[in-house]
């Protein structure tokens, strides 16, 4: 469950104009789930892009392996107000991901879907130029179990619950239809510059 408040280290004044309004620094990685981590087994793995109902491209775990991996290193800020700094990442960026799959998208919407049920929207718009991927290791190491393990959705310039964990199918959809939290009263967008956090935020 998520909670409205988090305690974090001071930033040094050369680190605050990285912090978003709101946020605490910590060298901590909190976790936050849902519910309980599922049991994700590699060899039943798969990723699916789909859109009405027809699934346009899909991998399995050994197919998206042999995708394109690529290493960023972003800052990542949760919406229950901690922020971590250079956080380092490997995965498949959207581009590459609809490069692969031959996908020419249908809709500028998709709603993110996981292998735990939770769902969480993100338009095309904050995905495409490398702004996102699908991450599958983390600090140089494979990415743990409960920080979304084996591949979550990264999105690190939104609030870190856009970043679905356990990713298993990317949905083109026709409006910005909202996910599991926003359709709890988060925002529909989430970006943490602008302390997007509730339905009634700017």
């Amino acid at each position: 469950m998520v909670t409205r408040g988090f305690v974090g280290r001071r930033p040094k004044a050369d680190d605050a104009r990285r912090l978003p309004p709101g946020q605490s620094l910590t060298t901590d990685f909190p976790v936050l789930s849902l519910g309980p981590t599922p049991a994700v087994r590699l060899e039943r793995w798969k990723l699916a892009i789909t859109h009405d109902r027809k699934v346009l491209a899909s991998w399995s775990w050994e197919e998206f392996q042999a995708l394109p991996h690529t290493p960023i290193t972003a800052d990542i800020h949760c919406v229950t107000k901690w922020s971590r700094f250079d956080t380092q990442w490997e995965g498949v960026t959207i581009d590459a991901l609809l490069l692969a799959g031959g996908v020419t998208p249908p809709t500028q919407f998709v709603l993110a879907k996981c292998y735990d049920g939770y769902t969480t929207n993100i338009p095309l718009a904050d995905q495409r130029g490398a702004q996102a991927m699908i991450a599958t290791r983390y600090a140089g190491e494979p990415l743990a179990a409960e920080h979304g393990g084996p591949a979550r959705l990264l999105v690190p310039h939104l609030y870190l619950w856009k970043s679905a964990k356990w990713i298993a199918e990317f949905r083109f959809v026709e409006w910005n239809a909202p996910g599991f939290w926003e359709e709890r009263g988060y925002h529909i967008r989430g970006d943490p510059w602008q302390e997007q956090r509730y339905t009634n935020d700017p």
